[in-house]
């Protein structure tokens, strides 16, 4: 039986401020392709369907099209919760939407109520499990504690219980989306941590054949039967060496992965992130290929630039991100702000922070006589209101 395990749509969301709904509608193209192409028997959705509790009107719209093109033809879909989602909105007429073959499951609850398909080898069982917040559903799961690892493996202690009272043979697939020990995060993912725990085991999915993860936006494998699909579309910087996909799983008879296949997903527009001086950036022939790709630049000047941003856009359009990290910057190896002040005069310190924004280039002859001209127009004001009182 063929699943494709998607996740972390995140429909609704931008990329530093450039609105990606139309990227977000080609991968729903994708997908819908993707299924009639290689015949997928189910498609899994790990979660964050949405970027935020209450999504945009549009990326409702493209949400409601995603299900209504799926339904059509005929191909189940699961889909959880994910920590970005509000899973009480997200699962609102899950009931009636479960007769068009969209199963959404989103209520810790029923984690241990499978969605049942049949092949000619037997059943396979799929539970969604949402985003488990702990303290929220500690007693509902009759976990021993308040955190990830406690209420997710009492999930799955429900999970194999029902597996166990099913038909010799049958086969198992749970969806979740949990950081699992193991994986590596990028920094588009907002943080689950409780009590400074975050991640869990791989092995707390002992006992089922495939685990589909979601919330790590990079497509990784845990191990052969528990794998992260990752977010189809790129949504930090950190991201640049991704590789997007979505997971083509074949799971046998016997519950045994057949085959595993990353499937490729649209790139709206590719990632760089370029460091340097600026002249050096504008100049540099091996940058050629970044003309054309959103661009994280990091400038290294030891002393800012004057518009630094026109200037690379002249040559990188699509420059969305500027940072500077000036060569030969300081430490102040842990001194405190007053620290740094005592004994120093007024001038001095004004200095000192032209020196600072410019990551150590300090103010020239002709700044510092306009600083201490200003100073000394500030006293003359202070002296004359006080004279006036």
């Amino acid at each position: 039986m063929k699943f494709l395990h998607t996740s972390d749509w995140h429909l609704g969301r931008s990329f530093h401020r450039v609105n990606m709904l139309g990227a977000q509608a080609a991968f729903i193209d994708h997908l819908v392709a993707t299924v009639e192409e290689h015949e997928v028997d189910a498609v899994l959705v790990a979660g964050d369907i949405y970027d935020r509790a209450v999504p945009p009107l549009p990326a409702v719209e493209l949400y409601d099209r995603a299900l209504h093109r799926l339904a059509e033809r005929g191909v189940p879909t699961v889909m959880i919760s994910g920590n970005h989602d509000s899973a009480r909105r997200l699962g609102v007429g899950a009931g009636l939407i479960d007769r068009a073959g969209i199963f959404l499951r989103t209520d810790p609850a029923g984690c241990a109520e499978p969605v049942v398909l049949s092949d000619t080898h037997g059943d396979v069982a799929l539970y969604g499990l949402p985003y488990l917040e702990p303290a929220l559903v500690k007693d509902t799961l009759g976990a021993d504690r308040v955190s990830h690892e406690a209420v997710l493996g009492a999930a799955m202690r429900r999970i194999r219980a029902d597996l166990a009272g099913r038909a010799p043979g049958t086969r198992s697939i749970v969806l979740s989306h949990a950081f699992v020990t193991g994986g590596t995060a990028s920094d588009s993912e907002r943080d689950i941590t409780v009590g400074g725990v975050e991640a869990v085991p791989a092995d707390i999915f002992a006992g089922v054949d495939y685990a589909a993860l979601g919330h790590l936006h990079g497509c990784q494998t845990i191990n052969e039967r528990v794998r992260y699909s990752g977010s189809p579309l790129a949504y930090s910087f950190s991201e640049a060496d991704h590789r997007k996909t979505m997971w083509l799983i074949d799971l046998g008879a016997h519950g045994q992965l057949t085959s595993a296949e990353r499937i490729e997903t649209p790139v709206p527009r590719p990632l760089a992130r370029i460091r340097g001086r600026l002249d050096d950036l504008l100049a540099d022939s091996a940058l050629t290929m970044h003309e054309d790709s959103w661009i994280e630049a990091t400038l290294t000047d030891a002393v800012r630039p004057e518009n630094p941003m026109a200037r690379l856009a002249a040559r990188f359009p699509h420059t969305l991100s500027l940072a500077f990290d000036p060569e030969g910057r300081e430490e102040d190896g842990g001194i405190s702000y007053a620290q740094r002040l005592k004994g120093r005069s007024d001038q001095e310190i004004a200095e000192d922070f032209v020196a600072h924004v410019r990551g150590g280039g300090s103010a020239d002859e002709a700044e510092r006589a306009v600083l201490q001209g200003a100073f000394d127009d500030v006293r003359a004001q202070a002296r004359h209101e006080e004279t006036a009182r």
